[in-house]
């Protein structure tokens, strides 16, 4: 995969939440919530991204701003449930 995880992530978010707007400086620790990026509604679309484009179920536990609210936790924890062997 030569686009990295944070790359899919943003261009995803600039794409649906910024409208394809490349001119906003989106730093990788910013608030998605906090800055009005992204709604509770946004949560949903960025979920189904993630289990899409990743492959990753998430619970409903994993669904909290510890690991959806930037760039870098939504990046940290896609690694980490791709890292996690699937149990059988």
């Amino acid at each position: 995969m030569t686009e990295t995880i944070k790359d899919s992530v943003k261009a995803f978010i600039i794409e649906n939440f910024l409208f394809g707007d490349t001119s906003y400086e989106l730093a990788d620790t910013a608030s998605l919530i906090e800055n009005d990026i992204i709604d509770s509604t946004g949560v949903l679309e960025l979920v189904a991204f993630i289990e899409d484009r990743f492959g990753i179920a998430m619970a409903d536990a994993d669904i909290v701003p510890a690991n959806l609210d930037s760039l870098a936790r939504i990046s940290a924890f896609i690694a980490a449930k791709s890292a996690v062997p699937v149990s059988a």
